[in-house]
């Protein structure tokens, strides 16, 4: 990181794979892709890259981790192409997501709270006693909302969903509302809207349905939430590995943009200082 690009060193796509645990395939597809600046060409045709090349690829390759593929390619393009400030709207953003993921990560605990004994043996949304019909469209019996439960609409309503995706969760066991005999209407108790809480917030924490699945029925076998706590640590876990990958990643790019990647990033410069 600390040659100078006067040196005129030149390397060889071998020689900036195998320096990064890379293919040489990998090398020629992130410069295709524009993660890397295009390469010089001998008069044979063959690529060769100089210590640009290696600090751009050190620096795409520290922000995978916080970033993701997409995100970092992208601001790796966007520096290669000398728009250095779209690269930082772009990391703008992506600290954005994790703060707001962090508050998610709040809501759930906020959730489990809220999903304390009182919850489960029917009070709060279970409880409510304004019910809709299984279309929405209307209201529903009030036998079944008197009964301690509440109907689709309602909870959809309440989470801010459409009712297909109640449905859906249904369909993959994650909630399991019995029928109303006479109309034969999805009838949500207590702990089904508590699972269909739980489910969406840990929708919004980033989990499949098939991960989130087994702790669904840890939290029904247990019969209180418990259980979540493991995945809510991994969780926080999860996020402070990417806010630290994030760190890492931002003092290699500020490597990179030690010396420009691009003919247009000094242009660039210029004119803003103009």
């Amino acid at each position: 990181m600390g040659r100078n690009l006067q040196s005129g060193e030149r390397l060889r796509p071998v020689d900036l794979a195998r320096g990064h645990g890379l293919s040489t395939q990998a090398v020629r597809n992130y410069e295709e892709a524009g993660i890397l600046p295009a390469a010089d060409r001998t008069p044979h045709g063959y690529r060769t890259y100089t210590p640009l090349h290696a600090r751009a690829l050190r620096a795409f390759l520290a922000l995978l981790p916080g970033h993701g593929h997409r995100t970092a390619a992208s601001i790796m393009r966007a520096v290669n192409a000398g728009a250095v400030d779209e690269a930082f709207r772009l990391i703008d953003e992506s600290h954005a997501q994790l703060l707001d993921d962090r508050r998610t990560l709040r809501a759930v605990r906020a959730a489990l709270r809220d999903l304390g004994p009182g919850a489960q043996s029917g009070t709060g949304a279970a409880s409510e006693t304004g019910a809709v019909s299984e279309t929405g469209a209307g209201p529903g019996p009030a036998a079944a909302a008197g009964n301690g439960g509440t109907f689709i609409g309602p909870l959809a309503g309440r989470l801010g969903i459409r009712t297909a995706t109640l449905r859906k969760w249904e369909q993959a066991g994650l909630v399991s509302p019995r029928r109303d005999p006479r109309t034969g209407y999805r009838v949500f108790g207590a702990a089904d809207v508590r699972d269909a809480m739980l489910t969406h917030q840990l929708r919004r924490g980033g989990y499949l349905l098939e991960e989130i699945a087994p702790l669904i029925a840890q939290v029904r076998t247990a019969g209180g939430v418990e259980p979540l706590e493991g995945a809510l640590r991994d969780w926080h876990a999860r996020l402070a590995a990417r806010g630290r990958a994030m760190l890492t990643g931002a003092a290699a790019l500020d490597a990179c943009l030690g010396e420009p990647l691009s003919s247009a990033v000094p242009a660039a410069r210029t004119a803003r200082s103009g």
